[in-house]
């Protein structure tokens, strides 16, 4: 076995670029902003989910059970309006 040092380099095209000289940072507003729709989409898809979950455990006759998550789906939903709130308060 040898053992032999030299330096490699290698080209990855994966269809766009990359800057790492950054100019400008996002404001702590664009950051919030970013994170209200990320959050928003993220939390949509739990209250969906939620709302699947729950009709499936009806058809289960699991009626006490399917009560619970769609109180849990219900609760996202109130957590997605607030976080909509919260991003129209920051664009004022």
């Amino acid at each position: 076995m040898t053992h032999h040092d030299h330096s490699h380099s290698h080209d990855h095209d994966h269809g766009h670029s990359h800057d790492h000289n950054h100019t400008h940072e996002l404001t702590f507003e664009q950051k919030l902003e970013k994170l209200f729709d990320h959050w928003i989409d993220h939390n949509e898809s739990h209250r969906e989910t939620f709302l699947t979950w729950a009709q499936r455990a009806k058809e289960a006759k699991l009626d006490r059970v399917a009560a619970q998550i769609e109180k849990a789906g219900q609760a996202a939903g109130e957590i997605t309006r607030l976080l909509k709130e919260a991003g129209k308060e920051l664009k004022g």
